[in-house]
């Protein structure tokens, strides 16, 4: 069985290979995957389908290149927090941007039960304006 870390390692692997379904497969099926308030996917939404239609597909539609790339993890019990930095190009400005972030992974039973991103939404949003 693999451990909460190996699980969310594998979830950055996976995102970063781009096959979305190992990562929505890693979903339980009520997650509560939250993005940064003041973001510009900002909000709460529920369950794997959601996830995609609110964040995954927009990612892929809008941005050129996005990465979220976890330099450090810390894990404790059915928490495992990733620390590390996005980088993407927004196609409507052609204009580029790097953050910082922090995510906060909580499992049960090996599934994500929820996601939480800290981020700072002033940079990611800059490059939405033309």
């Amino acid at each position: 069985m693999s451990s909460n870390l190996d699980v969310v390692r594998a979830l950055y692997e996976s995102f970063a290979a781009g096959d979305v379904p190992a990562v929505l497969g890693a979903l339980a099926a009520d997650i509560e995957w939250t993005e940064a308030e003041g973001g510009p996917y900002g909000g709460v939404s529920i369950g794997p389908d959601a996830v995609l239609e609110n964040v995954f597909a927009k990612l892929g539609s809008e941005w050129d290149g996005f990465a979220a790339v976890p330099s450090e993890f810390v894990a404790d019990g059915d928490t495992v927090v990733a620390l590390g930095r996005y980088s993407a190009t927004y196609k409507a400005t052609g204009k580029s941007f790097e953050a910082p972030f922090a995510h906060v992974w909580k499992l049960d039973g090996g599934k994500v039960s929820s996601f939480q991103q800290y981020t700072d939404t002033a940079v990611h949003n800059r490059p939405l304006v033309p």
